[in-house]
């Protein structure tokens, strides 16, 4: 890619900060720095970059996607994240909003149930220089118990609810992001623990692939239990 690619995409990166994250309620400095620095295009399959900064999601193979840059940006800020955290990402898919998250926490772990994402992912951080995530293959909907707790969870799929193992995953005060519904509506919560209890939050509708695995969705139907 010349230099001249890459300035037309940082113009159009400047673009979608301002349209699509400022004008929508996304306030927080750090994040929308985050979001001007992160080169999404990088993320993108190739025939599909020209269209790396529009509004909306993007495929980028076996069923998956990558959400739409303002969904990054609100779960994101949702998150509440001020530097110091440990962050839990389930579904890594592209690896653009794991490379968010690096620019916003002290150590992101994130897990794919597909290993040739995650590996895709994995070249394409590190060609980026992230030194602060670790990518893991297997059954996000479980989380990864051994690197808990976690004073941030992000979920970037669709679960039935929220998995138990998640929130047991949680730190005191540790907040889980996640979208819950099925296949004809989905909220977008936020679940942030205190002791035994966890507060629940409800914010706006959103369409999501399914998060799959054994706290997931079963099968092409959408069915659980």
């Amino acid at each position: 890619m010349n230099q001249d690619e890459e300035a037309v995409f940082e113009r159009e990166r400047m673009r979608m900060v301002d349209e699509q994250l400022r004008r929508r309620g996304i306030h927080e400095p750090r994040l929308l720095q985050a979001m001007l620095k992160v080169p999404r295009h990088r993320f993108v399959p190739a025939e599909h970059r020209h269209l790396a900064y529009v509004d909306g999601p993007l495929p980028i193979g076996a069923g998956q996607t990558i959400s739409q840059p303002y969904i990054v940006a609100l779960m994101t800020q949702l998150l509440r994240l001020e530097g110091d955290e440990n962050v839990l990402e389930v579904g890594t898919g592209s690896g653009y909003q794991a490379a968010i998250l690096a620019e916003l926490a002290r150590k992101v772990h994130t897990i794919e149930r597909h290993a040739e994402l995650a590996e895709r992912a994995r070249l394409i951080l590190q060609e980026l220089g992230y030194q602060n995530i670790q990518i893991h293959v297997g059954d996000g909907s479980l989380g990864l118990a051994e690197f808990a707790p976690y004073q941030a969870i992000i979920v970037t799929a669709a679960a039935p609810k929220a998995p138990q193992a998640l929130l047991e995953q949680l730190d005191e005060g540790g907040r889980l992001v996640i979208p819950v519904g099925g296949q004809w509506g989905q909220m977008l919560e936020r679940w942030t623990r205190h002791g035994a209890r966890y507060e629940q939050e409800e914010f706006v509708p959103v369409s999501f692939v399914p998060l799959r695995g054994e706290a997931g969705w079963k099968d092409e139907r959408w069915e659980w239990d």
